[in-house]
């Protein structure tokens, strides 16, 4: 079966919440297409919308009204377990707090999304420590997350985003807690998977992060303001193991 030349296809989104009497228009008629392969940061500051648009893109919340249609399947009325499901197939997500499980270690969180989707030991050992490969953090599959810097944990976090070949890798904010060098480290990292043909969409209030992507999403009072496509600048991935 052929690919889908859209990923993503987001038409007249909007999103309402209601506090009390009052109604907060979160998102306002957004549209949105995303192909496959793309490397897209969708930025804003504080209440612009982004954050919502992320919950939305990940299956994380519904939209009050309009269309979501992902990797051709429409999406935006699905019940709690199909969602979930996909969540689990089809997306991989990556947050600015790493959320990993402190007491287990790099590679078990790695295989978490495989446990849940029901894959045996043997295979789940087995994608989990590739997927850390990937990543180069072979040598830190045993090490808790505790034991690791910030930028080694978040590596984990994409190797665990990545362990299942998702469709989409959701990052939310990826180098919120990071130093400058391991900021770009990881976008390095991302920039890696994006040309592997991994479809990457970052959440960012950052601009000099941005710069790294090949589409920037630029959104104010739940509308995109500004939609542009440009070469996106290289961070080069350090020959050593990244800090």
């Amino acid at each position: 079966m052929a690919e889908p030349s859209t990923l993503i296809d987001l038409s007249g989104i909007t999103k309402v919440y209601r506090m009390g009497d009052v109604e907060v228009h979160a998102l306002a008629h957004v549209n949105l297409s995303i192909a496959p392969g793309e490397f897209v940061a969708i930025m804003g500051s504080s209440g612009s919308g982004k954050s919502t648009l992320m919950n939305v893109l990940g299956c994380l919340d519904r939209p009050t009204t309009g269309s979501y249609h992902l990797a051709g399947r429409d999406v935006a009325r699905l019940d709690r377990d199909d969602l979930a499901q996909i969540r689990n197939r089809t997306i991989g997500f990556v947050f600015q707090s790493f959320n990993l499980l402190t007491r287990t270690s790099a590679l078990e969180n790695v295989e978490l999304p495989l446990l849940y989707a029901g894959v045996g030991t043997r295979e789940r050992h087995r994608r989990a420590a590739a997927a850390l490969a990937r990543v180069g953090l072979s040598q830190r599959a045993h090490h808790h997350p505790n034991q690791m810097s910030g930028g080694q944990q978040q590596r984990v976090a994409i190797a665990r985003a990545i362990v299942g070949e998702p469709a989409l890798i959701l990052a939310d904010e990826p180098t919120g807690n990071l130093d400058s060098v391991t900021s770009i480290e990881i976008m390095a990292l991302f920039q890696e998977l994006n040309r592997a043909g991994m479809t990457i969409v970052v959440v960012t209030h950052e601009e000099d992060i941005a710069e790294y992507t090949s589409r920037v999403v630029s959104m104010r009072d739940g509308r995109i303001l500004h939609d542009r496509r440009r070469t996106p600048v290289a961070a080069e991935l350090p020959a050593r193991e990244a800090s």
